[in-house]
């Protein structure tokens, strides 16, 4: 029997996985040299901007029949996260295909999936002849793996990000285990903070006053204390999700020089995300008066604090939530509001008054720009077309109908989707986006499929890559061609 010829894509894919771009140190010339041979192959320009020298922004443009329209933003990252090669079944950067078209690579699932299948909807866009209303960019960026400050973070506040006008953008996601496609929301406000207690040093055998581990303690005891009764909290009450609720865990401890010597200080450090209703000031006074408690020089350093942004009004006194219920009354929408606990790169777009759409993958998430970093609803879907529900979280704070043509557009293009609700847990580069106001959809189209983003044995199976990219033919039209 003729082996079955490979389809161009996944050949495409394959070998954008065997470029091991991958933390620490990544060298991305690898990635650009691929890039740029898959513009050529399309025919479209592009540019490479540099925040940072050696970490390159490569923007691919698609001209629109009215460019002067706000633009659509296809982002994605290049860079990996580290492996243990000796736990993986074949080596991470080999990009091997076993018997059931599962490809196996670091990156599979995050995200290299996603800026291929951008690029090869769009190919068949081209090949098909169609032109679109909006210019798109495809953009890929670097270090988003490592918070991606050296990057989108940056890059978004620079006039060449605002010569690219966008006004609505996809992002990343992540897998679903079922046959659904999740939906994602919003998120939480991140704060990453160093307490540290300095105290009496002496030797280990003595009984000192104001020492630093005692200090350390009862600051450990009141975080602890306050995240448990978040923990209780969320497992006493059905209705409340993870994003509902603040998170704290205490990640990092550090202190001492040896057995018998008491330290002079310790350091202890929590993650912690702000729900959406918390007044950040409040919650920043009562963590100050937990270290006031400990003892004497307790201080609290931020390695990051993002700022909130109010939650946008959902009433009648919105034009914008009008507009947007209307649109949800006419497809039969249920809307229910849920948080997202995690972060992603989205927030930070949010304060530029324009659209965003992150796309998850294995998720169906429009993300509602609230108008605040930490929060964004969620819009429930039941269709009657046999899509099953769909899930949706979408910016309410929209420019040139992209929301409303978004949704009706949709349930034709994606007709026979399974669409769900589902909290995303981690951060991406779409959070830079939403910070400066452009709101951000999420979806990334892998259902069926387990989560193993940053796992061992990362894998995609082709046919659930192949999908993806019929679906995205389906969604960038769709969002390029909405009208001003």
């Amino acid at each position: 029997m003729a082996q079955k010829l490979e389809d161009p894509a996944v050949t495409n894919f394959r070998e954008y996985l065997r470029i091991p771009s991958v933390h620490p140190d990544v060298d991305y010339d690898e990635c650009v040299n691929f890039l740029k041979k898959q513009s050529e192959s399309l025919g479209l320009p592009y540019k490479i901007y540099y925040v940072v020298p050696k970490k390159p922004i490569f923007v691919m443009t698609w001209k629109g029949k009215e460019p002067n329209l706000p633009s659509i933003l296809l982002n994605s990252h290049m860079d990996v996260v580290p492996v243990y090669p000796d736990k993986w079944k074949y080596p991470p950067f080999s990009a091997e295909k076993d018997e059931n078209g599962n490809i196996y690579a670091r990156g599979a699932q995050d995200m290299k999936c996603v800026g291929i299948q951008y690029l090869e909807a769009i190919r068949r866009l081209m090949k098909n002849g169609i032109q679109l209303l909006r210019t798109v960019h495809l953009a890929f960026n670097p270090d988003e793996e490592i918070g991606g400050r050296d990057g989108l973070a940056q890059f978004v506040h620079m006039q060449e990000f605002r010569d690219l006008n966008v006004g609505f953008a996809l992002d990343e996601g992540m897998a679903s285990t079922q046959e659904h496609f999740i939906l994602f929301p919003g998120e939480r406000s991140i704060w990453q903070i160093h307490v540290r207690c300095p105290g009496q040093p002496g030797h280990g055998s003595l009984l000192s006053s104001n020492t630093a581990g005692e200090k350390l303690r009862k600051v450990i005891d009141k975080f602890m204390d306050f995240r448990q009764k978040e923990k209780s909290r969320l497992e006493s009450d059905p209705n409340l999700k993870i994003g509902d609720v603040t998170t704290i865990n205490l990640t990092v401890v550090k202190g001492g020089v040896q057995l018998n010597v008491i330290p002079a200080e310790m350091v202890v450090c929590f993650d912690i995300r702000l729900a959406c209703d918390v007044d950040h000031n409040k919650f920043e006074d009562m963590i100050r008066g937990w270290c006031a408690e400990a003892g004497s020089d307790v201080t609290i350093e931020f390695e990051q604090k993002n700022p909130k942004i109010e939650v946008s009004k959902t009433d009648d006194s919105s034009p914008w939530w009008v507009a947007f219920k209307r649109e949800c009354d006419a497809l039969n929408l249920n809307i229910v509001q849920i948080t997202c606990p995690g972060a992603t790169d989205a927030r930070y777009m949010r304060q530029v008054n324009e659209t965003v759409q992150i796309f998850l993958k294995n998720a169906f998430y429009i993300i509602i720009n609230f108008g605040m970093v930490g929060g964004f609803a969620y819009s429930s879907s039941f269709m009657n077309d046999g899509m099953g529900s769909l899930m949706a979280n979408f910016a309410i704070n929209i420019r040139n109908k992209l929301f409303g043509m978004f949704l009706l557009r949709c349930p034709l293009a994606l007709r026979g989707m399974k669409l769900s609700k589902e909290i995303f847990p981690g951060g991406t580069d779409g959070r830079y986006i939403r910070y400066v106001g452009i709101p951000a959809f999420g979806f990334s189209p892998m259902n069926n499929t387990p989560v193993l983003l940053h796992d061992n044995d990362e894998f995609l199976n082709e046919s659930i890559f192949l999908r993806g990219i019929d679906i995205y033919y389906k969604l960038i039209p769709a969002v390029a061609n909405v009208g001003a």
